[in-house]
């Protein structure tokens, strides 16, 4: 469960040196660009998929955000239904050798799963900070 703690918030608002904590509208918008699901301002991710202890602006506490492998196998599912079928097509259509087939579609489903990792994840952390607020 992610930890949102009010009282840190509260604090934050009344005091004139600390950062101001903005709500954002849309928390499923801030994870799908890498963003704090709470402010929509601080960073996600620290590297390419690893998470921040806690949000730069407003200090959201992502210690305890649990996402596992939900992100990977709906990417896996994404990336091979776009795949499979664009290869079943463009087999039944033009009928290519097999080379031309593994030099399209095995790159082409490496980059899809890659490019869509990153958003999938941050989709599932703001899902899961707007279920359990």
């Amino acid at each position: 469960m992610i930890e949102d703690r009010t009282e840190d918030a509260e604090a934050a608002r009344d005091e004139s040196s600390s950062r101001a904590v903005a709500v954002c509208a849309d928390p499923v918008r801030a994870g799908l660009r890498g963003r704090c699901p709470r402010c929509g301002q601080g960073a996600l991710f620290d590297g390419f998929l690893k998470v921040r202890p806690a949000c730069t602006a407003c200090g959201l506490d992502y210690s305890t955000i649990q996402t596992g492998d939900g992100p990977a196998s709906f990417i896996m599912q994404i990336a091979g239904f776009l795949v499979g079928f664009s290869a079943l097509f463009v087999e039944i259509k033009f009928h290519p050798p097999m080379w031309v087939h593994l030099v399209v579609w095995l790159p082409l489903v490496v980059v899809l799963s890659l490019a869509l990792m990153r958003p999938g994840r941050g989709l599932m952390i703001a899902l899961q900070y707007r279920n359990q607020r």
